[in-house]
């Protein structure tokens, strides 16, 4: 049985737990939070586990031995916590999205899970709905004909480039199946000189901008980033696929259309239990106990760090294609 542990056990955090406790291949044995209250109020929801309470994360590290982590903690705050609990000899990582908000962090993360054979998952949470998985299927047997572009809309107040965005960008990313060769990122007004993260963890909107970009991939896919501005109506993120046949309608977590010349019919997936989250827990937890493939591994996480970062500069050089991979300086 493999022991694991929650960084940052607030609602996310939460979620991740969900994704352990039951299991016959994993047991939560440990949660850190900086908050005592927080700690207190995470560890009686989970009353048939032993659950050891820590309030540094390298001292639950260093006294439990576990064999899976996962961080729930702000945006800017995976870095480190990935890097320690890699070197600590953990042989899988659950990490919140985006895998971080620098490129030099995203390196240090992705080279210590490589150097220490540690397992990297990246809760790009759509990755784990059954219908995102079926309309890949789909596009796999041809549905749609020769792939040829990929929209990503957000809208709304929260249309935040790092908080949210990075779903959108991973899904256009996802659907693309292919690394980007360059992107052009425009950013909403007010936010011309916005260079860096200057974020919060994502609590409010007005710490980032939302965006919009053009992503050319290596495959030939073009990607299109619509990320706001917040000044629009909100409503469900979307994402269309379109092919040289037809196309991929996708509405919301469960309602999606495919169009193959003048028919359409709903994609049908099946009624799966769990989803989401607790599902990408669910498959690091057994991809430790078992080996396999992940479907959201760091490297993807690492891409969308990279498209996140582009976007800024491009918005620095007048509007300008990055090419990727983008200079380490």
């Amino acid at each position: 049985m493999n022991k694991a542990g929650v960084i940052g056990c607030r609602p996310v955090g939460v979620y991740h737990a969900q994704g352990i406790v039951g299991s016959q291949q994993a047991q939560l044995v440990a949660a850190c939070d900086f908050d005592q209250q927080t700690l207190d109020d995470f560890i009686p929801q989970w009353p048939d586990e032993t659950i050891t309470g820590y309030k540094n994360h390298r001292e639950m590290l260093a006294n439990e031995k576990l064999d899976i982590v996962t961080v729930a903690t702000s945006d800017h705050r995976h870095a480190d916590l990935v890097v320690d609990a890699a070197e600590a000899g953990v042989k899988g990582i659950f990490c919140e999205k985006p895998l971080a908000t620098t490129l030099a962090d995203a390196d240090r993360m992705i080279a210590a899970c490589a150097a220490n054979d540690t397992l990297l998952s990246v809760d790009h949470t759509r990755r784990w709905w059954p219908l995102w998985r079926r309309s890949k299927e789909l596009i796999a047997e041809g549905a749609i004909g020769p792939l040829q572009y990929v929209i990503g809309t957000l809208t709304g107040p929260r249309a935040m480039l790092f908080r949210n965005g990075t779903h959108l960008l991973d899904t256009v990313c996802y659907f693309a199946d292919a690394q980007p060769a360059w992107v052009v990122g425009d950013l909403e007004p007010g936010y011309e000189d916005y260079t860096e993260y200057r974020g919060d963890g994502g609590h409010d909107p007005a710490t980032e901008p939302a965006a919009n970009a053009y992503i050319h991939f290596e495959n030939g896919v073009k990607g299109f980033y619509i990320g706001g501005s917040k000044n629009t109506t909100l409503f469900t993120p979307q994402a269309e696929i379109v092919g040289a046949t037809g196309r991929i309608v996708l509405a919301s977590e469960k309602q999606g259309t495919l169009y193959q010349g003048e028919t359409s019919s709903a994609i049908e997936v099946p009624e799966l239990t769990v989803h989401g989250i607790a599902a990408g827990m669910q498959e690091l937890v057994k991809v430790v106990a078992e080996g396999g493939e992940l479907v959201s591994p760091g490297r993807a996480g690492h891409t969308v760090v990279e498209l996140l970062l582009g976007i800024l500069q491009s918005q620095q050089q007048g509007n300008t294609p990055v090419k990727f991979p983008m200079p380490r300086d």
